[in-house]
Formats: C-alpha cells, structure tokens, sequence
C-alpha cells in the first residue's frame, strides 16, 4: 500500500495514507516519528479497529480484527473523511483507494460519492480463485465431507473452469477451500470481500501482463477498468520518489547485522529463509527446517521473529546452534528487499506470499516454496509449474527433503535452470515497468482516468 501511495505521490496525487491506531503505534516502536514524517502532502492518518489488548492476544486475532474493523471501523472513517473534505489544509477527497481486505472503506466511500479503486495485494491468478470461491459451494466441491479430505488425494481434483487458470488443483486455490464447515469464517471472509471488489470504481493489481496473461485477459470481463502495475517496487524504482519521500513501514525493527554478515560471503552461496509476518510454526516444523538447513551445509540467513514459534529463537536446538556456527546467520526481522538484491543470496526459502514472490522475481532469486495460508498455495503452484522458478515442500516439512531440495536448488541441474528461467522473469519485470512497458503504460491510464473521473 506504501509503495502504492508513493507512486501516486510522485504523479501529484495529495495522499494521506489511513492506518489502524494500533499498527501505527506498532511502526513508531520500529522505525520512529522521524520516519513516518513525509512531504506536507503525503500524511498519515488513523482509525480505530475497535480490539481490546486481549482480543489482540487472542489466538483468534485475525478473525476478530476483521469483524471488528467492519463493524466499529465505518463511522471514524466516514468522519475521517469528511473533515478532509472541509480541511482549509489539503484538497478535498478526490478518490479512495482500499485495501480489498478492508471492503468497509468501498461502503463509506460510495455513501460520501467517492469513487473508490480497490487494491488487490494478492496474485491475480489468486484473486480470480477468491472471485469463484461461491462457485465452488455452488458445484459441491467445497466444503470438504471431512478432514480425510485434506490428505486423501481429493485436494488433487482438477479444477479447469475457472476462466484464466491453467492446470490448478482445488487445493491450489487457497487454503481456505479446507474448510469443512460453509460457515467457515475464513471461507465467508475471503467471498465476500472478493464479492464486494466487484463494485468498486476500478481495481489495481500488483503484477505485470507478461507474467499473469491469461487471467488478466478472464478478469477483464469482470474489472472494465483494471490496472496491473507492478512489479510496485520496480515501478517505484524507475521514479526518484524513494529518494524524495524515504518513508518506510515496519511492524518489527530490522536487523542491520544481516547485511553485515551477508557481506561476508561468497556470491549466490546463501540460502535466506524467511516465511513472512502472519506464518506461524510449530516447534516440530522449527526443529525440521533447521535441521534440513544444518545438513544442507550450505550457509544460510534465517529471519525468525519473535512470533514465528513459541519461544521464538530460543526454540532452535542447542546443538543446532553448535553444528550451524559461523554458517548460519539468524535474525528477528530485515530489509528483505535488501536482502534479496545482495549478491550473495542464491536461494530463498518461502512461504509463497505473494510480495516476497515479487520480491524474490525482481532480485533474480529462484524459491523453495511451503506455503501455508490463502493464496500462497495458488502462488506457489504457478512458480513451481508455470514460470519454473520454484519447488515445493510437502506441508509435512521433513529435514530430509528440505536438505534435499536446498541442495538441488543450490548445486543440481534443476536449480540451473530455474535460476535461468527467474533471471528472464527479472529482464520481464524490468521491461514491464519502464517507460513503453505495460506497467508504466497502466500507470499513466490510471493516473489520466483519475484526473477525467475527479
């Protein structure tokens, strides 16, 4: 959303930036007011969530937040921006652009006459899974009978209707076709905000025609007026905005030791795990990923946060610690984009989301994919099987074919090639947003449709 707002930012779009209380509490603790501080037209502004400090502790956090946010969320931000539109010190309010998780901000913005654009920060070819979720239910494939379900073979039923998609499993779709009951709140979540995107003004995507063409031709049919521009952080690399507004978001404070450390290693040696800020393991999975690592013998920078696993780094094995010393490099939090982009960095180990998939394209990094959580199932099925940028780790992680496939992606024939085939996605990326690119070219449309509309 920042890499987004920074972009408009640098088109002479006047952007106040609309945050939950408590997570721009949260990125004050990380990186400091100085920080957040932009040009007097790039602000922030917050809105409550309507969670109590035990509701954020709950194991059911997510489920809460979004149901507190659709209920408690709608008046401050309807009274937010109202007192925009009369601020004698910023223009009125010409367009709301919505996270597509928050569908709330589309009702209040149709009740002000604002034409509201949703961003969608997942995948399209995830995306177009979520927008035929009901579909789904309708034709009985979901929800599952029962949990056999999950490890019985039927996760592997092709599904080859839905318009765009090419050669998906139904567990590829997200993991929330999992469910076995349709009241399922993840499940009714992921509909209805995919649902409601369908009435907003327009939609922005994070990714380029080249890479997802086929279901952007399908979404089409459904968004007249879509935007892919990314990958964002290339886009934004192509303006000088980074270096005017330098404003950069965190919820946990980076580690500068890693560069630190990467910089004492050899090129495209290190493997970089990382699963991202929502995934959460147990201490087996812990236990099997480091030892997978260990044996690879290959050297390695493994974020853990705090929350990854109870007890967060404490939770490693002592004599993994001892075996790993010198090799292995472990810390809370980093830059990944930084981290990506370092010439050391031969491999990552991810959870498939979609940004670090953008990320780990745009550095010319190839994956080793364990996705876990919505989309990333989908994610991963088109790197390992459709751009051949990636592999995947059963969901039962074990540390013998984690070993097995650091080794192949860091020495064998198979990591070879994907490492050609990324390093063309890269070259694709860049071309996509430079000037006469697609993406550029979509960004000057979106940026002409909002100046005609406003």
């Amino acid at each position: 959303m920042l890499q987004l707002a920074k972009i408009l930012h640098f088109k002479g779009f006047h952007i106040t930036f609309i945050n939950t209380e408590f997570s721009y509490h949260i990125m004050l603790k990380s990186a400091g007011p100085d920080d957040l501080r932009g040009p007097n037209d790039f602000r922030f502004e917050t809105i409550p969530d309507g969670l109590s400090p035990s509701d954020r502790e709950s194991p059911e956090y997510s489920s809460k937040f979004y149901l507190s946010t659709k209920i408690n969320s709608v008046a401050p931000l309807r009274e937010l921006l109202s007192k925009l539109n009369n601020s004698s010190c910023s223009p009125p309010v010409t367009c709301v652009i919505f996270n597509w998780l928050m569908s709330f901000s589309l009702d209040v913005a149709l009740q002000l006459d604002i034409p509201a654009l949703v961003f969608c920060t997942m995948s399209a070819c995830g995306f177009m899974g979520a927008l035929h979720l009901g579909e789904l239910i309708r034709r009985g494939y979901i929800p599952l009978k029962d949990k056999s379900c999950i490890t019985n073979g039927y996760l592997d039923t092709s599904i080859d209707w839905i318009p765009g998609l090419k050669g998906v499993r139904l567990g590829d779709i997200s993991s929330f076709v999992r469910a076995v009951d349709q009241d399922d709140m993840f499940l009714n979540f992921e509909m209805e905000t995919a649902n409601n995107s369908l009435r907003a003004w327009g939609l922005i995507l994070n990714t380029f025609d080249r890479m997802e063409c086929d279901v952007l031709r399908a979404m089409k049919q459904m968004f007249p007026r879509m935007y892919a521009l990314g990958p964002l952080p290339a886009l934004l690399n192509h303006s000088t905005e980074n270096q005017r507004n330098p404003i950069c978001l965190s919820l946990w404070k980076e580690d500068s030791s890693c560069m630190e450390w990467l910089n004492t290693q050899r090129e495209s040696l290190v493997v970089y795990v990382n699963f991202g800020s929502l995934t959460v393991l147990t201490t087996q999975q812990l236990v099997e990923f480091a030892w997978g690592l260990a044996e690879s013998k290959h050297p390695f920078l493994w974020i853990i946060r705090p929350d990854l696993v109870a007890g967060g780094l404490a939770a490693l094995p002592e004599d993994f610690i001892v075996e790993t010393k010198g090799r292995g490099h472990l810390a809370s939090w980093c830059s990944q984009q930084e981290v990506l982009s370092h010439s050391s960095i031969g491999g990552f180990l991810t959870h498939s989301g979609w940004n670090s998939t953008l990320e780990s394209v745009c550095s010319g990094v190839p994956m080793i994919c364990w996705p876990g959580f919505a989309e990333q199932y989908t994610n991963c099925r088109y790197a390992c099987k459709e751009w051949g940028i990636g592999m995947e780790i059963n969901q039962e992680v074990k540390r013998e074919q984690v070993k097995s496939l650091i080794k192949e992606l860091m020495e064998g024939d198979r990591g070879q090639k994907m490492r050609k085939n990324v390093m063309k996605w890269k070259e694709k990326a860049k071309q996509a947003t430079s000037q006469g690119g697609s993406s550029y070219a979509n960004l000057e449309r979106l940026f002409m449709d909002l100046v005609t509309q406003t």
